[in-house]
């Protein structure tokens, strides 16, 4: 696959571009620290050329793209696509979170993760289904959250910045499927990454390569939903059966 990938030096993104890059694929990253990215991208093109059996890429293969100025977006998407040669795939982990707690002390950063975690994720995500479509569709792989699932009491904020997102990406494949543009909405459980450090891990707390392995067969098949790890979809299923009288007591 010819990949740009939004968010691929930390986390779960960074462990997705891995095992992206180990099978062969070719990939742009794009973000907001050049440095950042252009050591990501020498990590990424050892492991492809080891993939493939040749020598690593010796050009770096960044630009830069900024989630908090949507006039980074097209540029940046115009840069991975003539790098490439061609775009068939865009991936999009990054993202911003905070507690409810700080969230709602600190107008600010709530406004901050508001933008960035839907209305620029999505103004982004429509700069990449333009170009995929004019090129006959492709894939669009979004991360998501469970916490837009359902509104919860632990994330009221940041689970309406994921609701909104989860909305528009199932909209999104319902338009576009048709014409050849498969959308692949990831709904990420609590996972073990910087993000969620010091945090309480919950019993179906995963891990980010379990996670990538998960994702990477999804955008192979096209799979419009996945929850990862697993067992967080029997979860969400319990979660959006319970009546809010239910919800309105739990702490979940």
């Amino acid at each position: 696959m010819k990949v740009a990938f939004l968010g691929a030096s930390k986390g779960m993104g960074r462990a997705l571009a891995r095992q992206m890059a180990q099978r062969g694929d070719d990939l742009f990253l794009l973000g907001r620290d050049t440095a950042d990215l252009e050591k990501s991208a020498a990590d990424l093109a050892v492991r492809r050329g080891l993939a493939g059996g040749k020598a690593p890429d010796p050009k770096t293969r960044v630009a830069r793209c900024d989630l908090e100025d949507p006039a980074t977006f097209s540029p940046a998407l115009v840069a991975a696509e003539k790098a490439l040669g061609g775009l068939d795939t865009v991936v999009v982990t990054a993202g911003l979170f905070a507690s409810q707690e700080e969230l709602e002390h600190d107008p600010a950063l709530l406004r901050r993760l508001l933008e960035v975690d839907f209305s620029h994720t999505v103004l982004f995500c429509e700069e990449a289904r333009k170009r995929l479509l004019s090129r006959g569709g492709g894939t669009l792989c979004v991360f998501s959250s469970v916490a837009g699932e359902r509104g919860r009491k632990p994330v009221a904020l940041y689970g309406a910045a994921k609701a909104g997102l989860t909305c528009y990406l199932e909209a999104l494949d319902h338009r576009h499927r048709l014409e050849g543009l498969a959308v692949v909405c990831v709904k990420p459980g609590f996972v073990r990454t910087g993000m969620t450090e010091g945090l309480k891990p919950p019993p179906f707390a995963g891990e980010p390569d379990d996670v990538a392995r998960r994702v990477l067969r999804a955008i192979d098949a096209g799979k419009p939903v996945v929850y990862a790890p697993a067992p967080w979809a029997l979860v969400m299923a319990v979660i959006r059966l319970l009546p809010r009288a239910v919800m309105r007591r739990v702490g979940f």
